[in-house]
């Protein structure tokens, strides 16, 4: 090999050394975003998970007032019944 040639050889790996640089920055900045994008996603998941919580707590307690009304309701139709029976 001539000596020209080897001075190739170096710049062809300089240039890739320089390619595989701005690669791995490339990554990590690409890292970076992938990585605050999952935060930003995981925050509102959890913030439509609170939400979700708190709708079917507030599902559980009208059922109960359901529950309550529909007690309430047949008592009152027992109580109806009782004072306007028809009495032989």
């Amino acid at each position: 090999m001539e000596p020209k040639d080897e001075g190739k050889a170096e710049k062809g790996f300089k240039n890739l050394g320089k390619k595989i640089d701005q690669f791995m920055v490339e990554l990590n900045e690409a890292g970076d975003r992938v990585q605050k994008e999952f935060n930003e996603k995981y925050e509102e998941l959890k913030v439509a998970a609170d939400k979700l919580k708190n709708e079917t707590e507030n599902k559980e307690r009208w059922k109960e007032v359901e529950s309550s009304l529909k007690k309430a309701g047949e008592e009152l139709k027992t109580a109806f019944n009782s004072a306007f029976k028809k009495r032989p």
